[in-house]
């Protein structure tokens, strides 16, 4: 049973289991080129293609610094949250086969290579981390779960509005896989229009694992914040092919027990330096 509570927070219980696009703030993901006198020297690239093995990649997408107002009318306070250091954060939702390619199996209700992994806990998703980082970690960066503020903002690209396109829902379909446009099932990630800032699938297709716990928001500015220190719940954030459009606004905000398998809940990996 999913219970509902008023406020954009969707609290899963089950037992056992905008178009304000910023052109700014989306040009800063671009990497940086600064003349020195030993020639030039180039920034972090704008996209990284991981190899898993196999023929596998893990495509990520280059984050900028900057702030944004989180929350919405739903989700309130609305704040001011700052992201002080650029993130790589997966251009699509972890599919089955990186999944696979990872872990050496696949828990997914609706299978498909390239479909989003479901049927996977927060606690599954670390251990999956503890092994792409043994596997495909290093080089300064460390691969990790989105932060709810990471997420959200990486899912605004610059917008302001209920989505990243704007406030008008009926374009939701151009960006997302939702409770309006598809069957019973996962589709495969990319087949929606990307953000401002390149990603897909931040809309929709499944919810997404964030690396919270779930708590009241305060109404004061932060930086980098991380989220509670404890609780029952962890964060999850995008809505998915199950859900009517409010669910899947960028502001819209959901929680579930840490230990819980759903069959429209995945994840996208986000890669920070090293602490």
């Amino acid at each position: 049973m999913r219970n509902f509570v008023i406020g954009c927070i969707v609290l899963f219980t089950m037992a056992g289991t905008a178009c304000n696009r910023d052109s700014k703030l989306a040009e800063q993901g671009k990497a940086s080129q600064e003349a020195g006198a030993g020639g030039t020297t180039k920034g972090p690239p704008k996209e990284l293609a991981v190899d898993l093995g196999g023929g596998v990649n893990l495509e990520m997408v280059l984050i900028p610094a900057g702030s944004f107002m989180r929350g919405n009318e739903d989700a309130k306070p609305v704040h001011n949250v700052s992201i002080t250091k650029p993130f790589y954060l997966g251009k699509y939702e972890v599919t089955q086969e990186q999944w696979e390619a990872v872990m050496g199996s696949n828990p997914s209700n609706s299978k498909g290579a390239k479909n989003p992994v479901e049927q996977v806990s927060w606690d599954d998703c670390q251990a999956f981390l503890v092994k792409l980082n043994a596997k495909a970690g290093g080089q300064g960066g460390k691969f990790v779960l989105p932060t709810e503020a990471q997420w959200e903002y990486a899912c605004r690209a610059g917008s302001t509005g209920k989505f990243c396109f704007g406030d008008d829902e009926k374009q939701l379909g151009e960006y997302a896989w939702y409770g309006k446009n598809l069957g019973d099932k996962t589709p495969a990630v990319g087949g929606k229009k990307p953000n401002a800032f390149g990603l897909h699938d931040m809309h929709g297709n499944v919810w997404e694992w964030c690396q919270d716990w779930s708590g009241a928001y305060g109404a004061e500015a932060v930086e980098d914040p991380s989220g509670p220190t404890g609780g029952s719940l962890r964060v999850d954030r995008g809505g998915s092919w199950i859900f009517v459009g409010r669910f899947c606004q960028s502001g819209c905000r959901a929680g579930v027990a840490p230990g819980n398998r759903l069959r429209d809940l995945g994840l996208r990996v986000a890669r920070v330096p090293a602490d």
